[in-house]
């Protein structure tokens, strides 16, 4: 009997035959995730502190307490790591997107000035940086909204993608409800893009990563050094790219400022986009520009019941 809520197949062993913009043979999407100031926090009015995606992520909740350590970790994503990352992507002079939180980017003016000077796309990241699976549908609808508010009043754009990275139940079917954005990143189950269907019209999907995150600073089968970061992402784009001789691909990577924007982890991200930019046929977009291009390129027809 099969389970039509999960597609297990996919494009199978012929997916589709394209290239990318100039005819470029692979995808390099860079994410940075700002969400410091949106987590779970006694001051957001949360029960617990957050444990998640943190160089103290071992810890153990205490109910009813701030844990200030935690809120100095994330303090420093804000307040260095990432003007650091962003020093590097306007060095190399790098394309990128922001998986911005809306309380997050709210809470800091300077982070949402520089990301609109930056030209970089935005991708809503949710209104708290909290996991929706225990959140109501009228609290999430609610959230999705509010999101998409104050992201386009703080850079004057609204978000078309749409990454919760903790959803529920209900996220996908929330945000086609939305009615305004052209694609979600909530999977990670392909090297490319694909269209899905079963929420009234066709949504695209772009999947996200979790193996080529810097999350993976901070829990196990993860990265302790620079370099074992850089040669993750380096045999990562190196398999891609051989592969993509045949059939074009996307790798997306992603990043924090309070893990890879610390001093002892940069290098590691530098080495590797050094190493990209001396290969040819690599298209350095952001996400909206994968969107849009699989939209007009790639229609949908078929789709998931």
């Amino acid at each position: 009997m099969y389970n039509l809520s999960r597609d297990l197949i996919g494009y199978g062993p012929t997916p589709p035959q394209f290239t990318w913009p100039r005819g470029a043979r692979l995808a390099l999407n860079l994410v940075i995730n700002y969400e410091e100031g949106a987590e779970n926090c006694t001051l957001n009015g949360d029960k617990v502190p957050e444990t998640h995606l943190s160089d103290m992520a071992n810890l153990r909740a205490k109910p009813g307490t701030r844990m200030l350590n935690i809120e100095s970790v994330y303090e420093y994503g804000s307040r260095r790591g990432f003007w650091r990352i962003l020093n590097v992507m306007e060095e190399r002079n790098l394309a990128f997107t922001v998986n911005a939180v809306g309380l997050a980017l709210q809470q800091n003016p300077l982070a949402a000035h520089a990301i609109k000077s930056a030209n970089a796309d935005v991708q809503a990241h949710g209104w708290r940086w909290i996991d929706y699976s225990t959140v109501s549908e009228e609290v999430e609808r609610a959230h999705i909204s509010k999101c998409v508010e104050v992201i386009e009043g703080l850079t004057g754009a609204r978000p078309l993608g749409w990454y919760t990275g903790r959803p529920s139940i209900n996220t996908r079917r929330l945000v086609v409800e939305e009615g305004g954005f052209l694609y979600d990143s909530d999977a990670y189950n392909d090297d490319i893009p694909y269209w899905t269907g079963g929420h009234g019209r066709p949504h695209l999907i772009l999947p996200f990563c979790l193996d080529t995150s810097d999350g993976r600073f901070s829990h196990g089968q993860g990265f302790d050094l620079a370099d074992e970061f850089f040669i993750y992402l380096k045999d990562t784009f190196d398999c891609l790219y051989e592969e993509s001789a045949r059939e074009a691909k996307m790798m997306t990577i992603g990043l924090h400022g309070r893990l890879v924007g610390r001093p002892g982890r940069i290098a590691g991200l530098k080495r590797f986009l050094d190493h990209v930019l001396k290969q040819k046929d690599v298209w350095i977009c952001q996400r909206n520009d994968i969107a849009r291009y699989w939209r007009d390129h790639q229609k949908p027809d078929v789709f998931l019941v």
